[in-house]
């Protein structure tokens, strides 16, 4: 019976271990739309390390602009790079050396959503390669990671495109997915094929429905088509009442992780803009595993 309580014991407490460790490490995606930056003063701590998406809509110019706003007020950003809409290694050049010039120390490499590119860059692999080229001064490059797959590119060429992507950058950040298990296994997988690199994991916010609906419209109709055929199960899981539950989802990452032997280190957090009710969350959450890691 001790033997058991024992183990039991154990258990919870690298749950309550793995669980406090994602909540400490988290980072949030914002969207270069009118109220951003206001928004993200009024709310986000300046601990919390941010991304700002790239909008077909209003292009790469305006998640540079807001990026160097944000450097203004204190925050590490980390601007999206999309592939497809730059248009060659000059402009290549000329990015990364105006982020430089501010300070960015962190970049996400995406391939992007624009069905036709701008360029000569048609994926993440070829842009990364393209900034080695010019030399670059970011100690941090993410790059997307599919624990579910993609819903247009068949799985063996998202397994080959991260390998040969993860010789180039220092982090992963995932796509969105609900089931925690399924995220531990895939990050169990790519470590045991060689890819080694810390994984944080994408996962919505605190939003509601009605919020990502606006959001949805606010990108672009295409866009938003897109997104959503990448991120499967985002369209029934919201989309049915009451089906997501972030600080679920959380607890449940933090019991899949202990597991298996993979990198899981954080969470990337998807807001949606939807600032102040995500930090109010992640303050709550905060609270909750301090309590708990002190029992």
């Amino acid at each position: 019976m001790m033997l058991y309580f024992n183990k039991e014991a154990g258990g919870l407490r690298r749950r309550r271990s793995a669980m406090a460790d994602l909540v400490r490490n988290m980072s949030y995606e914002v969207m270069p739309f009118k109220k951003t930056e206001q928004d993200v003063v009024e709310h986000v701590p300046t601990e919390v390390p941010l991304t700002v998406t790239v909008t077909e809509a209003k292009g790469i110019d305006a998640t540079l602009d807001l990026t160097e706003r944000l450097v203004g007020h204190g925050y590490r950003v980390s601007p999206h790079l999309p592939a497809r809409q730059l248009v060659d290694v000059q402009h290549v050049a000329d990015v990364v050396a105006r982020l430089g010039e501010i300070g960015v120390g962190s970049v996400f490499v995406v391939g992007g959503d624009a069905p036709t590119p701008a360029g000569e860059f048609v994926d993440a692999y070829g842009l990364l390669a393209a900034m080695n080229e010019v030399g670059h001064p970011f100690e941090q490059v993410g790059i997307g990671g599919y624990p579910e797959g993609h819903g247009s590119i068949p799985q063996g060429v998202i397994d080959k495109a991260l390998a040969e992507k993860s010789t180039h950058a220092t982090r992963i950040l995932t796509q969105i997915c609900f089931d925690a298990d399924a995220t531990g296994a895939w990050a169990a997988g790519i470590r045991t094929r060689g890819v080694d690199l810390p994984v944080f994991v994408g996962m919505p916010g605190p939003v509601s429905r009605q919020k990502l609906i606006r959001i949805s419209a606010g990108i672009g109709l295409g866009q938003s088509a897109r997104f959503l055929q990448k991120q499967q199960s985002l369209i029934w899981k919201f989309f049915l009442p009451g089906a997501y539950n972030p600080t679920s989802l959380v607890r449940r990452l933090g019991a899949a992780i202990p597991k298996s032997e993979n990198n899981i280190q954080g969470l990337h957090i998807f807001t949606f803009n939807e600032l102040r009710k995500t930090e109010e969350w992640r303050q709550q959450l905060l609270t909750a595993v301090e309590k708990e890691s002190s029992r």
